[in-house]
């Protein structure tokens, strides 16, 4: 079995790609592209040639303190997500799935690892409901708020797309985003592999062990 490399050009290259909606169709023409794992099925993990830097990113933490992404999460192993907690499906789904997965990693394992929840609908996702939320998945994860334009820019850095939240005829709030969860190496402090929406728990648990240690999954 072999991992997938592709190169940073080649994600950010495309012109024409999908976000996801979470419960309804996918949008188009987001002009960013979405990663749904490996091309080989046997994997979850899409490694990089060249890894993401990670992102000068300040936002408001759940307990409503500045939280600086790249110094509280040097030299740590990192995943970071975008989303929302309105969401009715994929949001919930991979943080419970990330959050399973965790708790068969050793103690010293799990403290070390960093969660990140970066919100897509910062106007509807304070810091408390943020908190509420992810407290109910796993209270170590990182819940992150503020201005959308901020939270966008740094969502397209790393090749994920990012739509302002806007009404449904219904009535109901979507948000568009890319799906990807990143891991962060320990060691180097890039972003270098993803994980697309179908990952599931137990391709999380085989991973998060060698993600932990900066190796290649």
């Amino acid at each position: 079995m072999r991992t997938t490399r592709v190169t940073v050009a080649a994600l950010l290259a495309a012109a024409v790609l999908t976000l996801t909606a979470c419960g309804t169709e996918p949008a188009k023409n987001s002009g960013v592209t979405q990663i749904s794992g490996g091309q080989d099925a046997k994997k979850a993990a899409t490694v990089l040639d060249r890894p993401f830097n990670k992102p000068e990113l300040v936002l408001t933490d759940t307990t409503g303190k500045p939280w600086n992404l790249r110094e509280q999460t040097k030299g740590k192993p990192t995943l970071i997500y975008f989303g929302y907690t309105n969401c009715p499906d994929v949001c919930p789904l991979t943080m419970s799935n990330v959050a399973v997965a965790k708790k068969n990693l050793p103690k010293e394992d799990q403290d070390n690892l960093r969660v990140v929840f970066v919100t897509t609908d910062p106007e509807r996702d304070t810091p408390e409901s943020l908190g509420a939320w992810l407290k109910a998945q796993d209270p170590s994860f990182i819940g992150l708020t503020g201005d959308f334009a901020t939270i966008q820019a740094a969502a397209r850095s790393l090749g994920i797309g990012i739509d302002p939240a806007k009404k449904e005829a219904d009535g109901s709030v979507v948000s568009m985003h890319g799906a990807q969860v990143i891991a962060f190496s320990p060691k180097t402090d890039e972003g270098y592999v993803l994980y697309g929406e179908g990952t599931t728990v137990d391709d999380y648990a085989k991973d998060l062990p060698k993600l932990i240690k900066g190796e290649n999954p």
